[in-house]
């Protein structure tokens, strides 16, 4: 937009110009700076032997969560050439033999490390959790912030219909007159819930809570009637994603050491006055919907978790979110990191079943701890270096 007003510009000045006897040396045409070269990843072939900790992970603790994504992943388009044969093999397998399970991998799938093209394959992992909160369907004087549904005028445009080359890629915003704006920010939002035409789908105590809620994606709200229900990522204002973790490290406030939930959590306690400006750095919004509970004795009451961008319900401990534009969902996922501060060795089978905001990049991942608080504590403490290795069905190689 800035290069095309500053050539129309020239064009107007360089009109003039020729009217005069003796016309001026125009300036130069702007040059329009290189677009950035898009991030690629690399797969390069790997041995079973070369995933630390391989022989001593307990393989079937993943395999509810295999299972169930064979189940989304039957609705893909690739279903068909890519994940049918290994799919329908696993129903003929124990899953609570782990030697079957190990068997059942080593047969089906190869290793391949997961590095960025031209450079390394090491990367950040991050963590994160369900929270429950506490809530009312109503507001009160007790529950006055409300998590919002999908506004009514938030619009989504697919840029790909209109420029192939940019598949993938979404602009959000609304109408005003003919023209399409950009969404209001969470500073716009919080000031005047009236400007968003959204359902209001609950009310809870903190607005820090709710805006933790925002970053983990779903949670689940224990209600005055004694009932809970689960909320989930609807919808986001397509304003960009800004760490207030990377803002009180800017500031001097924390050191990118001890940067975590909890010492975000205890900044704001500190500074009470000034908690509404440090959220607001942060012009993302996430809008919810109501997750219904799973059907008892179902895989999806016995996995317990909340949705992921699969469209099933993530497995505490057993699936990570990943950049779906390097690393395919619903793809078996070795990960080799450690626990949050410490070397002790975090390595295991995970199921890439989920994306987030935050999470960009091909050695990138975000680890789901489960739900609680318990899991919330050691999920706001996680920022470790970790490797990751795509298990890719046999007879085919991951997409760069």
């Amino acid at each position: 937009m800035r290069y095309t007003r500053a050539v129309a510009t020239f064009v107007v000045v360089a009109a003039l110009a020729a009217c005069q006897t003796v016309p001026p040396t125009p300036p130069p045409a702007p040059v329009p700076p290189a677009p950035a070269a898009p991030e690629r990843a690399s797969f390069p072939p790997a041995a079973w032997g070369d995933l630390p900790g391989f022989a001593r992970d307990d393989l079937a603790a993943a395999w509810p969560a295999f299972l169930i994504g064979c189940r989304a992943l039957a609705r893909r388009s690739a279903y068909e050439s890519l994940w049918k044969a290994p799919c329908v093999a696993a129903g003929t397998v124990d899953g609570n033999d782990e030697a079957a399970v190990r068997a059942f991998f080593m047969a089906h799938f190869s290793p391949y490390r997961v590095a960025v093209a031209g450079g390394s394959d090491v990367g950040l992992v991050t963590g994160y959790y369900e929270p429950l909160l506490v809530g009312s369907r109503t507001a009160s004087e007790a529950y006055t912030v409300p998590l919002y549904g999908t506004p009514d005028d938030l619009l989504i445009v697919d840029l790909a219909s209109l420029y192939p080359e940019l598949k993938g890629k979404h602009v959000r915003g609304r109408l005003e007159g003919r023209r399409v704006v950009p969404y209001p920010a969470r500073a716009e939002i919080e000031r005047d819930p009236a400007a968003i035409p959204a359902p209001t789908l609950a009310y809870v105590r903190d607005p820090v809570e709710a805006f933790f809620l925002e970053i983990q994606g779903s949670g689940r709200i224990a209600l005055a009637d004694g009932s809970v229900m689960r909320v989930g990522y609807a919808d986001q204002n397509g304003r960009p994603y800004r760490s207030v973790a990377a803002v009180l490290i800017e500031r001097g406030e924390l050191t990118r050491e001890k940067a975590s939930m909890q010492a975000i959590r205890a900044w704001v306690d500190a500074h009470p006055s000034e908690m509404r400006a440090l959220l607001d750095t942060n012009p993302s919004y996430v809008f919810f919907r109501e997750v219904p509970a799973p059907a008892p004795g179902s895989l999806d009451a016995a996995i317990d978790g909340p949705q992921g961008s699969l469209g099933v319900p993530l497995l505490a401990t057993r699936t990570i979110a990943v950049d779906s534009r390097f690393i395919p969902l619903g793809a078996p996922v070795w990960l080799a990191t450690t626990r949050p501060l410490s070397e002790e060795p975090l390595e295991r089978l995970t199921m890439a079943q989920d994306t987030g905001g935050a999470i960009r990049g091909p050695v990138r991942a975000d680890f789901f701890w489960g739900f609680g608080d318990e899991a919330g504590r050691t999920a706001g403490r996680m920022k470790q270096q970790g490797r990751l290795w795509i298990l890719w069905p046999k007879g085919h190689v991951p997409p760069n």
